[in-house]
């Protein structure tokens, strides 16, 4: 038998590889490089626990064996991931825009 949260364990994973630790990882490299200006490094006070968040619900649906629970946790996972995105790399670009 197929299992139905298959793909989204899938597109969760990726979700939080690329779209949440690649750009927290970008982002502070950035600050810690001194690439960007200074008030983006607040940004990562919000930015990190998110992704941590993520991480830890996609972990917990990945171990959740009954496909209902495992679909919240993921996409609860997934939904972080979008709230660290927006905040990190649109709070990124709209500091440097106001600033350069």
């Amino acid at each position: 038998m197929t299992q139905p949260i298959g793909p989204l364990r899938w597109y969760a994973g990726l979700a939080v590889v690329f779209f949440g630790i690649v750009p927290a990882v970008l982002v502070t490299m950035l600050v810690i490089r001194g690439n960007t200006p200074g008030q983006v490094g607040l940004l990562l006070i919000g930015g990190i626990p998110l992704v941590l968040a993520a991480i830890f619900y996609a972990v917990r649906g990945f171990g959740t064996a009954e496909p209902e629970p495992a679909a919240k946790y993921l996409n609860r996972s997934m939904a972080l991931v979008a709230g660290a995105d927006v905040l990190l790399l649109g709070g990124n670009a709209l500091i440097r825009m106001a600033t350069g």
